[in-house]
């Protein structure tokens, strides 16, 4: 397993991000392993009738990719996600591309050399509409190991 990176490698104003574009696919799977099929999601006639004109993606699916960035960048394998804190701001459509961005904001070094991350995160659509923002935390594997 590669090592993600330990609490010396990561500093203040560290950033990561990924983007996706949001699929008919990719909701119908996610509604599928959560069981939420809510018709704002999934039936396209009640979707039309909303505000939005559209079926909405699920916020958390949008919310989930901070789980990518943890897990994969920053601090990466080997990390524990222990927090994560959203607000939507705004529907994310079917087809839209998202970007998830997360910047390191305060760093908390354990006893033994492990360190609590704590970030902030902003995920915009295509247009540069926040869609969702928050914070998420994660512990940083300690210099000596990959993981805990």
């Amino acid at each position: 397993m590669s090592k993600g990176k330990s609490t010396c490698e990561i500093f203040v104003g560290q950033k990561a991000s990924v983007s996706k574009t949001i699929t008919e696919g990719d909701v119908y799977s996610y509604a599928g392993i959560i069981g939420d099929f809510n018709p704002y999601h999934v039936n396209h006639e009640v979707g039309k009738s909303t505000k939005f004109g559209g079926r909405i993606v699920h916020g958390m699916l949008v919310g989930s990719f901070m789980s990518t960035i943890i897990g994969m960048e920053l601090p990466g394998p080997g990390c524990l996600y222990l927090e994560q804190n959203c607000a939507w701001k705004a529907p994310t459509m079917f087809g839209d591309t998202i970007t998830m961005e997360a910047e390191v904001t305060h760093i908390k070094t354990t006893k033994d050399g492990r360190g609590i991350i704590t970030l902030s995160n902003k995920c915009t659509n295509q247009e540069g509409i926040v869609v969702m923002e928050g914070t998420s935390k994660a512990m940083a594997p300690s210099k000596e190991t990959s993981v805990f």
